[in-house]
């Protein structure tokens, strides 16, 4: 069976790393606009590398849950696409041989002005050099508002061609992961959210499974691969 997963902050929640965006519409005591955006890192570099490098050592002190665990396990049983919106590689820490970051990753860095991309330090400065160009135009190699997600023409494609989808811990409410679901459906695929509450868009799923991710996913792993 072609599975496709999308997993969002709910599932990192559990390890300890703050979700995305509180009902405050603050990120960690910030706002978006002030270390999420492309015009953020022109007006303010020093926050903005400050925030990430403090985001880069929390994910860095983070550990794989049972979550992230029993998704390595599905990928060794069955024929999975793993599509994240986190930036954390707790993924690839719990086990998962092949996960598509489609907002980036804090562990890389890319170069603003050539798209150069190399192992993120554990601390960046504004003043970094780019390896391959040379240029003080060094940022986390990560999906800004206002930017066009990664990876998406291979992600439309796992879509039209999976059986089943599921999305885990996820919102709802940002696009175009919240129209996943409907293309999925639109092709035949059962879809099916994990999550602690039902999503903006639960009318999209099919099922609904709700309970924390450390417990539900590893019991619907269960499932499939028996």
């Amino acid at each position: 069976m072609r599975i496709v997963i999308l997993t969002g902050a709910g599932i990192s929640a559990e390890s300890g790393l703050a979700t995305f965006r509180a009902s405050d519409g603050l990120w960690e005591n910030h706002r978006i606009e002030d270390i999420a955006t492309p015009d953020a890192l022109s007006r303010n570099p020093a926050l903005v590398h400050e925030f990430y490098n403090m985001r880069r050592q929390k994910a860095a002190e983070a550990r794989p849950n049972p979550a992230h665990l029993a998704l390595a396990e599905l990928a060794r049983a069955q024929d999975l696409t793993l599509i994240t919106q986190n930036v954390d590689d707790l993924h690839e820490r719990g086990g998962s041989p092949s996960v598509i970051h489609m907002h980036g990753a804090l562990n890389s860095a890319l170069c603003a002005a050539c798209e150069y991309r190399w192992p993120a330090p554990d601390v960046m400065q504004p003043e970094d050099l780019c390896p391959g160009c040379g240029a003080t135009a060094t940022r986390p190699d990560i999906v800004w508002f206002g930017e066009i997600p990664y990876h998406m023409p291979q992600i439309w494609q796992a879509l039209e061609e999976a059986e089943l989808f599921a999305a885990i811990g996820t919102s709802g409410n940002v696009y175009p992961a919240a129209g996943f679901a409907q293309h999925a459906a639109r092709n035949g695929a059962e879809c099916i959210e994990l999550n602690l509450e039902n999503s903006a868009n639960s009318r999209d799923f099919s099922r609904h499974i709700i309970g924390p991710a450390s417990r539900t996913v590893p019991e619907w792993v269960g499932t499939l691969i028996s």
